[in-house]
């Protein structure tokens, strides 16, 4: 079949060498729901964690030595003190610049420029492509070689910067067992340890990870230790996008329910924004 081209659709599915099919796609499935549901997930995550960030409190349950992992660690002089376990670097900050700003960019740079997550943006925000086998609305693509989508290529220099935070993170939620009676388990304990497991398998099952493990090896019998690792890495390496997704819901979960805690020491319940 024939199909008249003009400047407009020589791109993509359009271009020349290509089948001259007229339809957009045969896909015959509800391809839309993948895409839509990606796109309105992130979306979600992206609106709540800045909302959290610029509301510069609520992050830290005295009683229960909870801290939230979006404000993970706490260098700030404005941070509590039982919450200073590493260090004050920051000193006291103008109200519209969060304390949370020093880190975060790490946490965001490394779910940015991730594998699964540019898929999942690419087609849920971008509709670059939409799905497979539908052609995507842009007349031109780059792919990753130019500004901005060039900076994806910093992402195993990310993966080392946030295995740091993880053992941070690792090491709040221990330290979410001891409170002032002593050792103890709370649902704060629990929602910490979840999210701390899923973060690690969401950073173990990394692409990174499997090359940092494995690349550069010309024979894994010399190599048994890294074999093995790299091993463990490829065996849990298909389920990296259950984990990238799982891992949002439980920060802001974990995170949620330590601002509760927060606000309600802080002044009770009433304090809390009208939308919780």
């Amino acid at each position: 079949m024939a199909v008249e081209t003009t400047p407009e659709r020589e791109t993509g599915v359009f271009s020349p060498g290509r089948a001259r099919i007229s339809a957009r796609t045969l896909r015959t499935d509800a391809w839309r729901r993948s895409p839509l549901w990606i796109a309105l997930i992130l979306a979600i995550f992206v609106l709540y964690s800045t909302v959290r960030i610029f509301m510069n409190k609520w992050y830290y349950a005295e009683p229960e030595n909870y801290l939230t992992p979006v404000y993970s660690p706490c260098v700030s002089v404005e941070c509590p003190p039982e919450a200073r376990d590493f260090g004050t670097w920051v000193g006291k900050m103008p109200s519209f610049i969060p304390i949370a700003i020093f880190f975060v960019w790490i946490l965001g740079g490394f779910r940015t420029t991730c594998y699964y997550y540019r898929k999942a943006g690419y087609r849920g925000l971008w509709a670059s492509p939409q799905a497979c086998a539908v052609p995507e609305p842009h007349k031109k693509y780059t792919g990753e070689t130019r500004f901005p989508l060039v900076f994806m290529n910093s992402h195993r220099y990310f993966f080392w910067l946030a295995s740091i935070l993880l053992l941070i993170n690792f090491y709040d939620a221990a330290k979410a067992f001891s409170g002032e009676d002593g050792f103890r388990i709370g649902l704060g304990t629990v929602l910490m340890w979840v999210n701390v497991l899923l973060l690690a398998g969401y950073s173990l099952s990394c692409h990174a990870c499997r090359h940092a493990v494995g690349g550069r090896i010309n024979h894994f019998s010399k190599h048994p230790v890294r074999y093995q690792m790299w091993t463990f890495v490829s065996k849990i390496n298909p389920y990296h996008g259950t984990f990238a997704m799982a891992s949002l819901f439980s920060v802001i979960i974990s995170d949620a329910y330590i601002m509760i805690l927060s606000a309600a020491a802080d002044g009770g319940a009433n304090t809390l924004p009208g939308w919780l």
